[in-house]
């Protein structure tokens, strides 16, 4: 494996429910449905298809080998109908490893919901760092980085040399720290000023020196379709 095209889903209905609940300052999110099962909204599949018109725009000796892909529905759905554009068909393994980060207790909060509704876990927060917080029920960034090195390493012994990875923000992010040796402080940095765009794509090479991220948060193949940017590490938005 030397090269690795890490894609974050389009544009979901979650996202579109976050917008709308940090514009009002609600405490909840109004998410259609569970986390695993939301799908793209309707400029999500049109970011989807502008990320396939780009796949199918590659050469063969440049085009990815494999899809590896989140269970989650948004990130399959877009894997989906960028393929179906691209007209691409790929060997495909749907890894629940590459699913979003779970926020347990906090799920579908605002962060104005979480200060009122858990302000002890506002508080936890708070002190742990977004890095090592990790809420009742669900997890920190750090054991989302642990499920993603073993992900990393089956990605790696399939075989494939180019590899097409449709996933979600955090673990975009994550991924590219694990690759390119990302402390915690840096990482978290990253997160804070380069928050990872729907659609985008994040291109990881491998050369002799290691691995190198070129380009980062590529939207450039959206043109007319806005790569909607959702802050935090999560679909809901700007929460811990």
């Amino acid at each position: 494996m030397n090269e690795l095209l890490l894609v974050r889903h389009g544009e979901s209905e979650a996202n579109v429910a976050a917008a709308e609940a940090y514009a009002t300052g609600a405490l909840r999110i109004a998410v259609p449905e569970r986390d695993p099962d939301v799908e793209l909204s309707p400029t999500g599949v049109q970011q989807a298809e502008a990320l396939g018109r780009r796949l199918g725009e590659l050469s063969a000796d440049a085009a990815p080998q494999a899809l590896w892909v989140s269970t989650y529905r948004r990130a399959r759905s877009t894997a989906e109908h960028a393929l179906q554009v691209a007209g691409m068909t790929l060997p495909t393994t749907v890894d629940e490893r590459l699913r979003d980060r779970e926020l347990g207790i906090l799920d579908t909060l605002t962060w104005t919901g979480v200060e009122q509704l858990h302000p002890e876990e506002a508080a936890r927060r708070n002190f742990l760092g977004k890095y090592y917080h990790r809420p009742p029920g669900g997890e920190s960034w750090a054991d989302v980085s642990l499920r993603l090195r073993s992900a990393l390493r089956d990605i790696a012994d399939a075989g494939a040399e180019r590899v097409l990875v449709v996933s979600h923000d955090a673990t975009t992010l994550i991924i590219r720290g694990i690759l390119m040796g990302i402390e915690e402080a840096e990482l978290l940095e990253l997160s804070r000023t380069e928050p990872v765009p729907n659609a985008s794509v994040t291109r990881m090479v491998r050369r002799g020196d290691g691995w190198h991220a070129e380009p980062i948060n590529d939207v450039s193949h959206l043109r007319g379709e806005a790569p909607a940017t959702h802050h935090g590490g999560e679909h809901h938005g700007t929460r811990p």
